[in-house]
């Protein structure tokens, strides 16, 4: 699977060193199921996405809701398991984040993020 980086230009601060990208159909689909966390430096870049599930998964996420120019337009902490996100059709993707990123990367809505291909 393809990874990147993920940068919040707003802020100056590091999302994600080790962000997989999830652009497929079986890609989207199966999401995190089967892992049993993330490290801090992980995540999963869903596109397109216009809102998210935690069937079946056994842990907590930060969830940030994008819309086409990378801007956050909603956030979630810590979703637990066995919830849904609201949907919202301005949302073009979402990063799944370990529990407690969004508030370590100080994400808000507003921000801008930035993609790039991760360093080899």
């Amino acid at each position: 699977m393809r990874l990147v980086r993920v940068v919040n230009k707003t802020r100056g601060t590091t999302v994600g060193e080790s962000v997989e990208v999830a652009s497929t159909s079986l890609t989207r689909l199966w999401g995190l199921l089967g892992r049993r966390g993330l490290d801090s430096g992980g995540g999963l870049w869903i596109m397109p996405s216009s809102g998210v599930h935690t069937m079946g998964m056994r842990f907590a996420i930060d969830v940030v809701g994008l819309d086409r120019q990378m801007r956050v337009i909603k956030v979630w902490h810590e979703l637990v398991p066995y919830r849904v996100t609201s949907v919202s059709l301005k949302m073009q993707s979402v990063i799944e984040l370990a529990a407690g990123k969004i508030r370590e990367s100080k994400i808000e809505v507003g921000d801008v993020l930035e993609v790039t291909p991760q360093a080899s």
